[in-house]
């Protein structure tokens, strides 16, 4: 059941290079076309003008802190899936019961992050937020937060069908949400279509109706695919295993806080840019996701380094495994320093498809996005090089130790430095970027380093690799 290209063999760097492109490339595409779905709401959510996306940005914010959270805990299943099949031992029933018990954990998730979106509004405002745009983030949010569970569950089945180099089909059921959204969006938000114009509201309906897609599209491809169906992943043995489950949130509530400990830093260059001025949230809204998009790619091959270093590990070859970390991580690091080049000199087409750059009303945010783009140039490098370390040592099943390295480098550098820059130093925008750039450059280079210190002694001469 294992595909020939993703299994751990003895190989020349050149060829682990070219196994990595092989699956990295499909979920390069997959996760771009994942992040479509946000880039289209904000792209038509700049049409609906500046405060508009001002709270459009409150609003995901806020949902993606908590998103992040249940997609690192249900991320588990990645590195659980692909340490079975390496194994080879009991790999269809191992495999189904990680899925199962992986579902779980996303339904356990969601219903404590529920009721705390429906507060939306309370939470905004203790963050000191504008009352106006903390009302029209919260009536959003009351229709994005469902998209959660759905969307959770499409990640879980999303870890069998990458393992067994499936990812084309998870690229063609996004591929086609991107359109369901887009469509959607624009006829809820607008009053196109015969459907009534919701204005923000409308594109919560939307992200969760494309949700719900991508979840179904999946579960049918698990179940009818012929490589998936001798799984039976969505068939029987629904019983919950007390041991199945905290297998799954031993190793998933570290990458849990990790991803969180990620997420609020950004989520607090939100809030911060909220309490400087709307003109400066828009234009943050903009270049963060910008840089989002370029993410992708290092987010990506994060993934490839968990599916290729778990797999090597369950079989036992230490100088494979170490030859899928530093292959993932070149090329993820190689593509965010391309991107910064490109943000850097040609920022303005990247700016176009999110504003009208000709219109006067917008010439201030214009400004401002175009500033904070060159900076979000500055630390491409480093966010992707703590992504992909970040899923190097996924692959080994090591999630505490670089959840408290994250915690350092996030909260105990990045915001800090973050506020006392903006405020404290009166740098505004500029300097909450400057904080970030800190954060993230201090986590990867802890990341790194533990990556090095665990895969180094692995490196005897007993290996069989």
């Amino acid at each position: 059941m294992t595909n020939k290209n993703h299994a751990p063999h003895a190989s020349t760097w050149r060829s682990e290079l070219a196994a990595s492109l092989t699956l990295g490339a499909p979920l390069v595409l997959a996760n771009l076309a994942q992040a479509a779905l946000t880039t289209t709401d904000v792209m038509l959510m700049g049409r609906l003008g500046p405060d508009a996306l001002a709270a459009g940005a409150l609003a995901q914010a806020l949902y993606h802190a908590f998103m992040i959270f249940g997609m690192g805990l249900v991320s588990a299943t990645l590195p659980l899936v692909s340490t079975a099949l390496g194994r080879r031992k009991r790999p269809l029933r191992d495999v189904r019961q990680t899925v199962h018990h992986g579902l779980w954990a996303a339904a356990l998730v969601c219903l404590p992050a529920w009721l705390l979106m429906w507060q939306a509004e309370a939470i905004l405002l203790a963050m000191g937020q504008r009352p106006d745009t903390a009302a029209d983030a919260t009536r959003f949010m009351h229709t994005l937060q469902w998209a959660l569970l759905p969307y959770l569950g499409y990640l879980v089945l999303r870890s069998v069908v990458a393992n067994l180099g499936l990812q084309r089909w998870t690229l063609l059921v996004t591929a086609l949400a991107i359109g369901v959204n887009a469509v959607l969006a624009w006829a809820l938000m607008f009053g196109r279509l015969g459907l009534p114009g919701l204005g923000l509201p409308g594109a919560g309906v939307a992200t969760t109706l494309s949700s719900l897609f991508m979840f179904g599209g999946l579960a049918a491809v698990v179940t009818l695919h012929p490589a998936l169906r001798p799984y039976h992943l969505l068939r029987h043995g629904w019983r919950l295993e007390p041991t199945r489950l905290a297998a799954v949130w031993r190793l998933g509530w570290p990458i849990a806080l990790t991803f969180t400990f990620e997420t609020t830093i950004f989520y607090a260059a939100v809030m911060m840019m909220g309490r400087i001025g709307p003109a400066e949230l828009a234009a943050h809204a903009v270049a963060i996701q910008i840089a989002s998009l370029s993410f992708m790619v290092p987010l990506s091959f994060g993934q490839v380094a968990t599916i290729r270093v778990a797999r090597a590990l369950g079989a036992g070859q230490t100088e494979a495994m170490r030859r899928a970390g530093w292959s993932a991580f070149a090329l993820g690091v190689g593509f965010m320093a391309a991107m910064s080049l490109v943000m850097w000199l040609s920022p303005q087409p990247l700016v176009r498809a999110f504003m009208d750059t000709d219109l006067p009303a917008n010439a201030a945010v214009l400004a401002l996005t175009m500033h904070f783009l060159a900076l979000a140039a500055l630390f491409q490098v480093v966010d992707g090089a703590q992504a992909v370390a970040a899923g190097m040592l996924r692959g080994l099943h090591d999630t505490r130790v670089p959840m408290l390295l994250a915690a350092l480098g996030y909260w105990g550098l990045g915001i800090p430095l973050s506020a006392w820059f903006a405020f404290g130093l009166g740098w505004g925008g500029t300097g909450v970027w400057l904080g970030l750039l800190t954060g993230l450059g201090s986590t990867a280079a802890l990341l790194t380093v533990r990556w090095w210190q665990l895969s180094h002694p692995l490196r005897p001469h007993h290996q069989n690799a």
